[in-house]
């Protein structure tokens, strides 16, 4: 068998039949693209038959995609057949994929009429003969010929092995295994697919393919499970998105194989470092936000908390990580700081900031550290610059608030006045501003004769109660210099002036050096 694993990307057309996705031609003209610079094989584009918009996309990708196959979704009927290949027309490569339902679930369901037959015997020779005329009518439109055997994880594999025998001697080249339902587990879906490998006479002739649902949260290890068992295609989409709980997450399926290839012992013509941006260009296109632990392309994938991992992590990155960050796009491993991390995560950290601290002064640092992280969740490189500043380079005050007023209601414009000492100098001024924070903040910008931008401004409570102490942790920049400011106090306006205040002295001073 080949060592080739030819991934078929339905992103466009599965992947968009998830709830509340809908996708124009210039948004699938440009995952497309993204899909053609991670080198994809083929490309479903769509259902043709099913809305002229869909028509649209796909006669859009054919005329526009150079590298990937095109593919153009239908059902085993003429009608369904003829749109497809008129969409595909000009395709530089192309594929109509048809089928039809093989589980006796199906055949009594969607073909319940009596038209294909009184008996469920009668029913599966009938659908038997449209699935072959279909895959001959596709032939008349292009060479490249998928059949999909609709659920066939719960179709009688005799009549499945029957089937797929039928469709190749009428022209297929890819038979599609679906496990449509995401019913399969790993096990017996290789059982299924060497199944078909060992009772279909004319296998040689096509390729395999495993698509899979994760119904049960086993899409990817079933794809995992057909390419060992003889599978050639994997189908899937991108972050895994698809209709219910989704597809075989592609990114999952290709690191899986890449990275134990001494199992798997096959491997992909993926271009792996394009997966990070076009996860996240899916994403933003479906609406759909990336889960921080998702494997592979998650926020967290490549992220380290804990003492021990990343103490392991950075004397040997291997320790705790299978794969690199930079394999699927990523800028690098990423140390998030917390109570947990240790000195070691906390010193690295320092000296990628620029920071050299003797021992002792690392200490100081750490037990400051440990303080500033049993209140918050994770702590970022400006708190480190700040505890910096105040254990080793304490900051002269250079600001002082001396009187803050302020007066906001429904119905009144809100308006601070403060009075400022700055250096030996004292002023006086009042703002309006949108809410009494920023009437505040402008009055006393005003009084400092500075213009800095004010971000992640966050409130939290100290303690509980309607008296609570409530803290306010802010970020300020201005001339490429960032600084975080912390202000506490039971009336939050006096807190958030105080942060304030606090960010300006240590703007001042980090002017200064």
């Amino acid at each position: 068998m080949s060592d080739k694993i030819d991934i078929f990307d339905t992103t466009l057309r599965d992947g968009e039949q998830a709830a509340g996705t809908r996708l124009d031609s210039r948004e699938k003209l440009a995952i497309a693209l993204q899909l053609e610079r991670l080198n994809v094989d083929i490309i479903e584009a769509g259902f043709p038959c099913s809305s002229p918009k869909d028509f649209e996309a796909v006669e859009l990708l054919s005329q526009e995609i150079s590298g990937p196959r095109i593919c153009a979704l239908s059902r085993a009927m003429k009608a369904d057949i003829e749109a497809a290949g008129r969409a595909i027309a000009k395709a530089k490569r192309s594929r109509i994929h048809t089928g039809i339902g093989v589980s006796d679930i199906h055949m009594t369901g969607k073909f319940g009429d009596d038209k294909y037959g009184k008996t469920i015997g009668e029913k599966k020779v009938r659908i038997m003969a449209m699935a072959a005329d279909a895959v001959r009518f596709a032939r008349e439109f292009t060479d490249d010929v998928e059949f999909y055997a609709e659920d066939s994880g719960r179709a009688d594999p005799a009549y499945l092995f029957e089937m797929l025998e039928s469709v190749i001697d009428a022209g297929a080249t890819v038979l599609n295994i679906p496990d449509t339902t995401g019913y399969a587990i790993p096990e017996l879906w290789g059982q299924l697919i060497h199944g078909i490998k060992t009772n279909v006479p004319n296998i040689d002739k096509a390729i395999i393919s495993v698509h899979c649902h994760n119904d049960l949260g086993l899409a990817v290890a079933n794809s995992l499970s057909g390419v060992l068992n003889g599978a050639r295609q994997v189908e899937g989409t991108i972050n895994g998105v698809g209709e219910r709980a989704g597809n075989a997450a592609l990114e999952e399926v290709v690191m899986a194989i890449r990275t134990r290839r001494d199992h798997f012992k096959v491997d992909t013509d993926i271009n792996a470092k394009e997966f990070f941006a076009t996860s996240r260009m899916v994403a933003n296109a479906f609406r759909m936000s990336i889960p921080p632990n998702k494997a592979i392309i998650g926020g967290n994938a490549f992220s380290h908390s804990s003492g021990i991992h990343v103490d392991g992590v950075l004397k040997q990155r291997e320790t705790y990580e299978i794969m690199a960050p930079e394999d699927v796009g990523m800028d690098e491993t990423k140390v998030v700081l917390t109570a947990r991390t240790g000195r070691h995560g906390v010193k690295h950290r320092l000296e990628k900031l620029g920071y050299r601290l003797a021992t002792d002064e690392l200490e100081k640092v750490y037990h400051r550290f440990l303080v500033v992280a049993d209140k918050k969740q994770e702590v970022f490189d400006d708190d480190l610059r700040a505890i910096i500043t105040d254990e080793i380079h304490p900051v002269e005050v250079r600001y002082e608030l001396l009187y803050l007023n302020t007066l906001s209601g429904k119905g009144s414009i809100p308006t601070a006045s403060v009075r400022l000492k700055d250096g030996d100098t004292i002023r006086e001024e009042a703002s309006t501003g949108d809410g009494p924070v920023d009437a505040t903040y402008r009055a006393i910008a005003a009084a400092a004769n500075v213009s800095p931008s004010v971000s992640d401004y966050e409130i939290r409570a100290v303690t509980a109660g309607t008296e609570a102490m409530g803290e306010v942790y802010l970020h300020m920049s201005e001339d490429d210099i960032c600084v975080s400011g912390r202000g506490a106090s039971t009336d939050i306006i006096e807190a958030s002036a105080n942060a304030y205040i606090d960010g300006l002295n240590k703007l001042a001073a980090e002017k200064r050096r």
